[in-house]
């Protein structure tokens, strides 16, 4: 489980395919992974992924075909920038919202506008997660937690401030990039206990 406060960004140093899936290396000096030990989780720009290598600065992943195939995973390429968080611990505070770290679809960004010292973005989600957003609800962009504001079809729009962009690889998004999108675990629940036949 994670919480969607993004605590450092890394860079791609590998992208190795290796039997159909991939090795992914990152190194990421500002990222504290003094308690990070092998096989822990790790949020991948959004993407709970194991780690099966660490020395110093960098890490590095497995990514199978099924990440591959429903994230973002697949587009990185050397030197692109990522989010990073680690695991929640119980003892940790929740800033964001419960986000467990399966990509449920890949959204676009339609437009992103400045508004004073924020950003508007308009996000495109595909149709079948569109029923899952809400007004004032939260959803995981690129492993970020953010609170959705306005909601038209399958577009959203949500606000970022100054400091999210600079904190993350927000600040380096276009109109037409690729991302991954979270739904609030809460909304699937709601709607599998509404879909349940009762007697």
């Amino acid at each position: 489980m994670f919480t969607g406060i993004i605590e450092a960004t890394g860079r791609v140093t590998r992208c190795e395919p290796r039997g159909g899936d991939l090795r992914l290396g990152i190194v990421a000096p500002d990222f504290d992974a003094s308690d990070v030990a092998l096989g822990d989780s790790i949020a991948v720009s959004g993407c709970c992924l194991t780690v099966v290598a660490h020395e110093g600065d960098t890490l590095a992943f497995d990514v199978s075909n099924e990440s591959l195939a429903l994230t973002t995973l697949g587009d990185l390429g050397i030197g692109d920038r990522v989010n990073l968080e680690k695991a929640l611990r119980l003892a940790d505070r929740l800033g964001g919202h419960l986000v467990s770290g399966h990509v449920d679809g890949i959204g676009r960004i339609v437009s992103i506008e400045p508004d004073a010292r924020s950003q508007r973005w308009i996000i495109e989600s595909p149709p079948a997660l569109a029923r899952y957003i809400a007004p004032k609800g939260s959803v995981c962009v690129d492993g970020v937690s953010l609170t959705v504001n306005t909601v038209d079809g399958a577009r959203f729009g949500v606000n970022l401030i100054p400091h999210t962009v600079e904190q993350t690889t927000f600040g380096d998004r276009r109109a037409g990039d690729r991302v991954n999108l979270e739904i609030d675990m809460l909304a699937r629940y709601v709607e599998r206990l509404g879909s349940c036949d009762h007697p």
